[in-house]
């Protein structure tokens, strides 16, 4: 009994020091994204410029301007909505037991979709309102898909197939309200619709800057409850988790943190659902990692915009990137999930 209690506290030690090993290590690469992504462009600065800038070290007007005035407020929605799309698809993968259950899929984006293309196109709507629509259509659309999935509680396979059901109502309506749009209103939805870190405004990005925290605090503090659920209901009762409610909190916590999201840059997608497996990856035995997930994402999505921006021919969207990098992952991920039987 004592070996066996000695072997299980060096398991988790051995998992606690790979985490957060693993942890401080992504931490670093989105730091030195976050920085190179202010130091490359038409006017190249330096680190140490960069750095002196954006912590007030030194005055220097002209690169001032350029880091803070225009570079800084890009790095920063890629590093905000990275962390926040990163987190959210591990929470929705985890929740559901299923590497496909991404907010890309399950209607959460799409009902952030329709409503932000209905208010450019039907009310002419511009900036912090288009936020306000994205938000409002993704927490909705979350809210109706929670409805249609209770059946003394909610199983994660339905929700999945009721989400996939709502999402392709919701992008057929998407195509109905462009068809109604004129031209100037149909090239502003649909650069929406893409997804791009760089469409924020300051406004919107200081939402995001100041829920975010909260968020993810609020997430890893759930973690515990998500480990106990993971293992079912059954198991996480005898736990003594409060299954629904943790469940609740849990998908509540989610769809917040991508619906913020999706609101300052537009569905970009796979980023949610790429994350979560890279992480995993990495973290080894140390499986399911939050604060990890968010950090793969950032790093995804700030990479992204490198190349979006600087490494193409033509500058595009963020979007582009990722869906050009995500749909190859995404048909490697549906081949080897069947072939293993797993995934409903």
């Amino acid at each position: 009994m004592t070996l066996t209690l000695v072997a299980v506290k060096a398991t988790h030690r051995r998992r606690t020091v790979r985490s957060l090993a693993v942890t401080i290590a992504l931490a670093c690469v989105v730091a030195a994204l976050f920085v190179v992504t202010m130091m490359v462009g038409s006017f190249r600065l330096t680190a140490l410029q960069v750095i002196t800038s954006v912590l007030h070290l030194e005055a220097n007007p002209g690169v001032d301007f350029v880091v803070r005035g225009l570079r800084l407020p890009t790095a920063t929605a890629g590093l905000t909505v990275g962390l926040a799309l990163g987190a959210s698809g591990t929470i929705f993968q985890q929740l559901l037991r299923n590497p496909l259950a991404s907010p890309d899929f399950v209607g959460v984006t799409s009902g952030a979709s329709l409503a932000a293309a209905g208010g450019i196109v039907f009310l002419q709507a511009a900036g912090l309102v288009v936020c306000a629509f994205a938000l409002g259509g993704a927490l909705l659309a979350a809210l109706l898909m929670y409805v249609l999935a209770w059946r003394d509680g909610v199983s994660g396979y339905r929700f999945i197939l009721i989400g996939i059901g709502v999402a392709a109502f919701f992008d057929g309506l998407v195509g109905y309200v462009l068809s109604r749009a004129r031209l100037t209103e149909a090239r502003q939805a649909m650069h929406w619709l893409t997804g791009s870190v760089g469409q924020a405004s300051d406004q919107e990005l200081q939402i995001l800057l100041y829920a975010l925290p909260a968020l993810l605090l609020l997430a890893i503090g759930l973690q515990r409850h998500l480990r106990a659920l993971e293992l079912g209901d059954d198991t996480a009762r005898a736990l003594g988790t409060r299954t629904e409610l943790s469940r609740a909190a849990l998908l509540g916590t989610a769809v917040l943190l991508v619906a913020l999201a999706v609101a300052v840059a537009g569905p970009v997608v796979f980023v949610a659902l790429v994350a979560g497996p890279v992480a995993n990856r990495l973290l080894g035995p140390a499986t399911g990692g939050i604060l990890a997930a968010a950090l793969v994402g950032a790093a995804l999505l700030l990479t992204a915009d490198l190349v979006a921006v600087h490494l193409l021919p033509v500058s595009l969207p963020t979007g582009v990137v990722t869906g050009a990098v995500g749909a190859p992952y995404l048909l490697w991920l549906l081949a080897t999930t069947n072939r293993k039987g797993a995934g409903g």
